[in-house]
């Protein structure tokens, strides 16, 4: 006697309550697993990301969204602040190297970063094609940014002012790609980088082309002749352990600068997120528990019509053990196609996710990659089903033979 297929067979006679059960199941179990791709994922990237970053400097405002803009390019900068003091601040002893940024351009969406090589350096970029820019006006491009603009070495675009797209050009005068880098797996996928130069000039009134020639600063900050330059931010490495202690509190309590810390900020974000992630796996754990009650329900009341073919199956052969594995064979089903239904559910949702988000927070997520915790998460979906068949199949077990067939 095959119980499987047998199993199955009875499931398959009842095809509306049998789909109901594994579509509730999964439901709660797709939940999870969105959940637990998202905040693996989020958290190397958010980690990878800020690696080699101890502090951020830039203009006075919220802390975190100076983080999240200048490591992570994902929200509005606070704001500017001069290159003097800027270049003051940058040698304070307590500091080992700083990396300026100029942001508020964009093309495509795509954020145009004003830098140094350094900024490569930190991430230990290496490129597909190309060389790194040398003059103001060359660009290099991300894997992502080079793949979905379709552009190439020697490709020409034009810079809109602002984050976001629905802004007007800055059509004086061109960017060209000079490198496009190999993925990284991070941040510097989705920019396009330059030279601080390149942002300053674009924005200038008047347009020097000779000084466009001029070879840019690779390291350090620019030089200008001009006053009221600006950068929007600076990223900083400590010298030593004692400056996370020291340089914060002297930059935001003796300057008009603002000092935040990444591994600060982002842990206060995923603590204030963690809340409401609680709650949403709170909520997906009724949807289970619901799940299991619905799968006792749908054996129980399987099991008073079934008392009679259930005699019948002892009159043939099948032992007291055989009615028991039987009922715990359809729990079991029911909840296996429930639980990788809602995986496989899990991951097609973070893939829509991902490319209704291509230039976001979420862009970089990978709905292909599968984590262990999904098995642990399938295999309390199968205790699930066990548990709910555990009384139906004891009622089996019980099955008095004589009475059934008699109908006394």
């Amino acid at each position: 006697m095959n119980l499987v297929k047998l199993s199955w067979n009875y499931l398959l006679a009842k095809p509306l309550n049998t789909g109901l059960n594994i579509l509730l199941l999964s439901m709660g179990l797709a939940i999870i697993t969105v959940l637990l791709l998202m905040q693996d994922q989020f958290e190397n990237k958010m980690t990878r990301d800020a690696e080699g970053i101890d502090l951020v400097i830039g203009a006075k405002g919220s802390p975190l969204q100076l983080v999240l803009s200048s490591v992570y390019h994902i929200d509005f900068p606070t704001g500017n602040i001069p290159l003097d003091e800027a270049e003051s601040v940058s040698k304070n002893r307590l500091i080992k190297n700083v990396i300026p940024l100029g942001m508020g351009d964009n093309y495509n969406g795509y954020r145009i970063i004003g830098t140094n090589h350094d900024y490569l350096e930190l991430y230990n970029a290496g490129f597909r094609e190309g060389r790194p820019w040398e003059v103001a006006f060359e660009t290099v491009l991300g894997q992502e940014v080079a793949s979905k603009l379709e552009l190439e070495v020697g490709s020409r675009f034009v810079g809109s002012h602002g984050i976001g797209t629905a802004s007007h050009a800055h059509d004086e005068h061109d960017y060209i790609v000079v490198g496009i880098l190999e993925k990284q797996d991070n941040v510097l996928d989705q920019l396009i980088l330059t030279a601080l130069e390149s942002v300053w000039y674009t924005h200038d009134e008047d347009h020097d082309h000779e000084k466009f020639e001029q070879p840019v600063a690779t390291s350090g900050f620019p030089s200008s002749d001009q006053e009221g330059r600006e950068v929007t931010s600076l990223l900083v490495k400590y010298r030593n352990p004692i400056a996370a202690v020291q340089l914060p509190r002297y930059i935001n309590s003796r300057s008009s600068l603002q000092a935040a810390s990444p591994s600060f900020e982002i842990s206060r974000l995923f603590e204030l997120l963690g809340v409401g992630i609680k709650l949403i796996q709170g909520l997906a754990v009724v949807i289970i528990a619901i799940a299991g009650l619905g799968i006792f329900i749908a054996l129980y009341n399987s099991l008073k019509e079934r008392k009679y073919d259930l005699a019948v199956m002892r009159t043939l052969g099948a032992s007291k053990a055989t009615l028991f594995v039987h009922i715990i064979l359809e729990g079991f089903i029911l909840t296996l196609l429930g639980g990788l239904l809602g995986i496989a559910i899990g991951h097609f949702f973070l893939w829509l996710l991902v490319i209704n988000n291509e230039q976001g927070a979420l862009s970089g997520l990978r709905p292909d990659i599968f984590l262990a915790e999904e098995l642990w998460l399938l295999g309390i979906a199968l205790i699930t089903g066990v548990l709910a068949s555990l009384i139906p199949a004891w009622n089996a077990y019980r099955t008095d033979i004589a009475k059934q067939l008699t109908g006394s």
